[in-house]
């Protein structure tokens, strides 16, 4: 086992501010890195050091792993947690911390390259025996996109192999659109990823996205903690998650569970993952993994009582699980709703100052927030806010509970997406939990067209 005194957060917002009360709770010291623009983020004020690493744009700072790593020296750090997005899926950034003695609270390098490419990913999750959706065995180029597209059947959804957040993706319901669709979801990987390889899946009509959340040792240890609903998605772009699924029952979510953590069990997987699936017709198809702590992770803390950034540094430091598999327990119902300053109606970006700020309370409710009365929201990175976070003893308890809380978040001085999740939780399908990952997208179409 090898103690961390000083934990380094490569992150800003919300999810910095989240590992640094961890680390708190664990008696570790902590280090904050910001970008000038972030100077006076929350994170920052309560780290026990901070060090700036460079100016606004991301790859200058938050993307620049020399600049972390000569953070983390200057500071003494032994150990950087990543955070979501960023460097935390980077298998470079995790060679160049093991190259420097550097504890990386993720999985291996080798586990990161392994899943974050879709192709191999796929291929895995085939050998682990988890359900996969059908598709190419491999890359699909211009010459052999029909004759793969019409093996699998129409429609055929394209896919960036380095993907993600919706971006390289296209579908097409005809060989008609097949041509266009391959050309224009290349050239986009191209731009985002700087890697136009495409790969094809057969697309679903209406499933849900469901995702089960695990936790490996790195020695063949591993459990599941149940699954979440995250199919209400703007653009691929999750908005509203629950756990558990209004779709699965007791038997199928444990099911699928034991499968993905049997998986990890044989991949001798470190750290938390996310497993994602399509799920249509009592079906769970694989469409990625995700090898780090995932936005909607409270939620799962919500109905387990497991808090997973406590998880991950224990891992990390040779400690092994806090619990078994036989010990964990499912607790009630849990919503993440994902506050962003955007307008309601257009999504456009908001930045601007918070004039007031005012977080709801009482049982069963969190929010997880860096802003405060006065912050100046930098208009360089992610719309995301604040997550607030309701549980409740059952579905129907947790939805109530919504409704009020949503009614005592004050954010002003800038347009966010409140006033989105007070439609949404007067809706009679999400009442019913009765929606796909298209739903939201048709929703907003009608409600803007009247």
């Amino acid at each position: 086992m090898t103690a961390i005194s000083k934990i380094l957060i490569a992150n800003r917002g919300e999810i910095a501010l989240r590992v640094l009360r961890a680390c708190k709770e664990l008696g570790i010291a902590t280090v904050a890195v910001h970008s000038t623009a972030d100077a006076n983020a929350m994170h920052v004020r309560l780290a026990d050091e901070s060090v700036c690493i460079g100016p606004p744009p991301s790859r200058d700072s938050y993307l620049n792993i020399h600049q972390i790593v000569a953070a983390c020296e200057i500071t003494g750090a032994d150990a950087v947690h990543p955070g979501y997005g960023f460097l935390s899926e980077n298998a470079k950034f995790a060679d160049i911390l093991d190259a420097h003695g550097i504890t990386f609270i993720g999985p291996t390098a080798e586990h990161i390259r392994l899943m974050g490419d879709k192709i191999t990913a796929k291929k895995t999750a085939v050998e682990l025996g988890i359900p996969v959706v059908p598709g190419s065995d491999g890359e699909v180029l211009p010459e052999n996109a029909l004759e793969i597209a019409r093996q699998i059947g129409f429609p055929v959804l394209i896919k960036a192999t380095a993907g993600g957040g919706g971006r390289g993706m296209k579908v097409a319901k005809t060989e008609e659109e097949l041509e266009e669709a391959v050309s224009t979801a290349r050239s986009e990987a191209l731009a985002a990823f700087g890697n136009d390889a495409v790969y094809m899946e057969k697309y679903l009509g209406k499933p849900r996205h469901i995702e089960v959340q695990v936790v490996g040792d790195g020695a063949g240890n591993a459990i599941h903690l149940g699954e979440r609903d995250c199919s209400l998605q703007r653009r691929h772009q999750k908005v509203w998650e629950e756990a558990n699924s209004p779709a699965l029952n007791v038997e199928q979510r444990m099911k699928i569970g034991q499968i993905c953590a049997d998986a990890m069990k044989k991949m001798k997987y470190r750290g938390a993952g996310t497993i994602e699936f399509l799920y249509e017709n009592g079906e769970f198809f694989f469409i990625e993994m995700n090898t780090r702590l995932q936005v909607e992770h409270p939620i799962t803390e919500a109905i387990t009582g497991i808090d997973l950034v406590h998880e991950q540094i224990r891992v990390a430091s040779g400690a092994g699980l806090s619990v078994t598999q036989d010990q964990v327990v499912f607790s009630g119902h849990a919503i993440e709703c994902r506050i962003n300053a955007e307008d309601p109606r257009t999504f456009v970006p908001s930045p601007g100052t918070i004039t007031h700020f005012h977080a709801p309370g009482g049982l069963g409710v969190r929010v997880d927030s860096g802003v405060y009365a006065g912050y100046k929201i930098p208009p360089y990175y992610d719309s995301l806010i604040g997550k607030l976070i309701v549980h409740g003893r059952t579905r129907v308890e947790c939805m109530m509970r919504l409704r009020r809380v949503l009614d005592e978040f004050v954010v002003d001085g800038i347009k966010t997406t409140l006033p989105l999740f007070q439609d949404l939780v007067s809706n009679q399908d999400i009442a019913n939990g009765d929606y796909d990952i298209h739903w939201l997208e048709n929703y907003l179409a009608e409600t803007s067209a009247t």
